[in-house]
This record gives structure tokens, sequence and C-alpha cells, in this order.
């Protein structure tokens, strides 16, 4: 989209866009990791479909009640696409999910998982790196529009205008398959 740019005469070009396949096929029988150290638990505070703002394209986005610094895991294999570390600053009012640090991972099927809130300075990966499931790849922080400190994970299929939609997922935890994360509930990651 051309907008004027105030008074200059100048014009600036605006585009959006994101990482990821509109045409993703995803596996539904693909398992993830909890996003998190092997052996450790933290409650779910939004599972799929929670009310208070995992609806519409973040229906099946997971938000897990962690202190700022603890170590962000890989919860599948991929290329790094996207990493924002810069911010320090969380809040809850419009706009402030412009202060969101974060790490976006390009799976093999065209599909992302997107690691959201990380502290500042906190990524340990870089665009282009290669990671693998359970690798550590930041730290969780309260950045972005948040409310609180935590860690917000979901898997998305990128759609038109530079949005995403996100997708159900599995998670493998040490008690066993995880369908349908709930809120307040504790899983244990086993990589």
């Amino acid at each position: 989209m051309t907008v004027p740019a105030g008074d200059d005469g100048d014009l600036h070009i605006e585009f959006a866009w994101t990482v990821g396949d509109q045409h993703a096929q995803h596996d539904a029988d693909q398992l993830y990791g909890l996003p998190y150290a092997e052996g450790h638990t933290f409650p779910v505070l939004q599972g799929y479909g929670s009310r208070f703002s995992h609806t519409g394209r973040e229906e099946f986005a997971v938000d897990f009640d962690m202190p700022v610094g603890t170590p962000v895991h890989a919860a599948r294999d991929g290329v790094v696409a996207r990493v924002v570390e810069k911010h320090d600053k969380g809040c809850w009012e419009d706009g402030c999910g412009a202060f969101a640090n974060f790490i976006v991972v390009l799976h093999s099927d065209g599909t992302t998982g997107e690691y959201y809130h990380l502290q500042k300075d906190g990524a340990l990966v870089s665009a282009g790196d290669r990671v693998r499931r359970g690798q550590r790849i930041g730290y969780s922080g309260n950045t972005g529009h948040t409310s609180m400190p935590h860690l917000h994970f979901a898997v998305y299929r990128a759609t038109t205008w530079g949005h995403t939609q996100s997708i159900p997922v599995r998670f493998e935890s040490a008690a066993g398959i995880i369908d349908m994360p709930r809120m307040g509930a504790r899983h244990e990651a086993a990589h």
C-alpha cells in the first residue's frame, strides 16, 4: 500500500508480511515438545479456545506461566526465520504488541512455531540457525501485549495480508500425549 508521508511530499511504501506457507499442510500426527526444559512443569494460563485473549487467529495458542528468565526450548526442529529481542516494555494498552520480543521457527511443512514475550536480549539463536526439538533458544520475559510474565507459544499457518492462523497441535509430555492444553494444567516436559 502506498501512503503519503506528511508534509514533505515523499511517498513511502508499507507492506505486511509473515513467514510461512499459506498452503502448508500440517501433519496432524506431528508431536511437539513442550517449550521448556525436560523434567520441568509450568501452569497453563490460557489453553486452546480461552476467551480471555485466545480467540480468532489465536484460538490454538498456549500461554505458560513462566518467570522472567526461564529457559525456552524449541518445540520442533526447524530454521529460525525471525528474531526480535530489542524491547524492554510490557503493557496491556492498544499498541503494546509492537514491544514484543519473539522467535519464529520455520518448520519443514511451512508452518511456524512462535515464541512470544521473551526478555530483552533474550534470544540465544539468530535468523538462519537450524534448531532441534528440545534445544534452548531463549529466555521468557514480559514484553509486548501482556499483563504478566509468561511464554506465548503457538504453531501458525500464514494467511493473506501478512496475517497468520494458529493451528491445533499435540504435545508430548512425560505422562503422554496432550491434545487439548487446558487452563490450570501442568505438564512435565519430555524431550
